[in-house]
């Protein structure tokens, strides 16, 4: 009888730090996020230009993803999956952190983070117009209340201070959001047949391509002629802990406690962007923002408990992951 007890508290032992492990890791990745929208904000244009941050995370970020796949074991990338990866790269990855990194430019940080959390939305919007998915009432429910809290957002940004540049970033981000859901539907596939590292390489490969005419620009940024170490600290911290750490966190995390949980973390990034941009003094928190998050999460909760209830009755295990 004791053995029995022994082995029967082994395995709920082990599950409990596996759903430890799992829930620190995304949590440790929606920090990198959340800190980076205010770190790149902090840059530009003080210090580095839109484009050359988007170098430094592209191309810096390529150069680390084929580092590490020099110590992992990599199988060769079968040849359907080659489109999906170039797609992937160019248009899921560069334009996504081009037009994200420019909304930056325009927009106030808390704005930004709060639009940052549709990724989810246009993935059932895509679903439903190209691939012929049928989401559940509630799910496009959950849809039309989120679009009004990023909605909400907009209006209110764009009647601020220096309201059209901040009008202008909230579309960015809009734009760069529907860039990330490409990437993540576009990718679903090659995310389940091979290792993070030996996906991703590709897709910073081909991402890092059109980034490459975008250096001739950086050869007059600030931060080139300055020895204070601030800025230097803020650009080194972009390009490991939310471009090159943060990708390798979420795997793990996913094996951990599952795709479900993992995608509930992003609706944290605007609390650790907000507390992040009013400590670095970049922006003060409005009750019209607090308000638009909150329809965007309830929204959001609403798509979960409908894609939950549709996947249980077809009796299929939910998948799929949205990141920040």
């Amino acid at each position: 009888m004791m053995e029995d007890n022994k082995e029967s508290k082994a395995p709920a032992r082990s599950k409990g730090s596996n759903a430890l492990i799992g829930n620190l890791c995304i949590l440790t990745a929606t920090i990198f996020w959340g800190v980076n929208v205010s770190f790149t904000k902090a840059l530009i244009p003080d210090w580095m230009t839109a484009d050359g941050i988007i170098v430094v995370r592209v191309v810096g970020g390529c150069l680390l993803m084929w580092v590490a796949s020099l110590f992992i074991k990599c199988k060769p990338v079968e040849r359907h999956d080659w489109l999906r990866l170039i797609l992937g790269g160019g248009v899921g990855l560069f334009l996504f952190l081009y037009l994200f990194v420019t909304s930056l430019r325009y927009g106030n940080p808390i704005d930004i983070s709060i639009i940052m959390t549709l990724p989810p939305v246009f993935v059932i919007l895509i679903g439903v117009v190209f691939l012929k998915r049928r989401p559940s009432s509630a799910e496009y429910v959950g849809v039309v209340v989120s679009m009004a809290g990023a909605v909400t957002v907009i209006i209110a940004g764009g009647t601020g201070k220096d309201g059209s540049d901040n009008m202008l970033g909230d579309l960015l981000a809009v734009a760069s959001t529907l860039c990330y859901a490409f990437y993540l539907v576009i990718l679903e596939g090659p995310t389940k047949n091979y290792r993070p590292v030996n996906m991703l390489r590709w897709v910073f490969l081909f991402a890092a391509v059109p980034a490459l005419f975008l250096i001739p620009d950086m050869r007059h940024m600030p931060i080139l002629s300055t020895t204070e170490a601030a800025p230097w600290l803020e650009i080194l911290f972009i390009l490991l802990c939310p471009t090159f750490i943060a990708y390798f966190l979420v795997q793990p995390a996913i094996k951990k406690i599952g795709s479900e949980l993992v995608s509930l973390y992003q609706y944290l990034l605007p609390v650790f962007a907000t507390l992040s941009a009013v400590i670095m003094g970049l922006d003060r928190l409005r009750w019209v923002q607090v308000l638009a998050m909150g329809i965007i999460v309830g929204g959001m909760v609403l798509t979960n408990i409908g894609k939950r209830r549709r996947v249980t009755k077809a009796g299929v295990r939910p998948d799929g992951c949205a990141k920040g």
